[in-house]
């Protein structure tokens, strides 16, 4: 089953603005760039070294780790998966990141993921 003209063009309009922010955006050993995608039914994060192209760390709310303390994609799986990102980060020394919302607008999931993060102690 193909999508709908609207979602293609969604989707479409969220890549555009994903890669002028890219064009921006990059993240070095010392500061990192965090990285979010928000999938229809599960949530995703990663914390990636594009200097050597490795990522450092990832976490999805579908994974074996985290499944039991998040259960969808909604803004309170969301703060608990942040939560549990600046946690890892700290346990590697990571304290400062560059946020990259993945070309999604700034509000409801991105924002309560975003400010979860930063009420744990890591900076934008």
């Amino acid at each position: 089953m193909r999508p709908s003209k609207r979602t293609d063009k969604k989707r479409v309009l969220r890549n555009v603005r994903h890669e002028r922010a890219r064009k921006i955006l990059a993240g070095t050993a010392e500061k990192p760039r965090l990285s979010f995608f928000k999938g229809s039914t599960t949530l995703f994060a990663q914390v990636i070294d594009d200097m050597s192209g490795k990522t450092i760390l990832g976490l999805a709310s579908n994974s074996k780790e985290v499944k039991a303390v998040v259960k969808s994609n909604n803004k309170e799986s969301a703060v608990k998966l942040g939560k549990l990102l600046a946690a890892k980060c700290k346990e590697k020394n990571i304290e400062k990141v560059v946020f990259d919302r993945g070309g999604f607008k700034y509000h409801g999931v991105v924002k309560a993921f975003a400010d979860s993060v930063r009420d744990a102690g890591i900076k934008f």
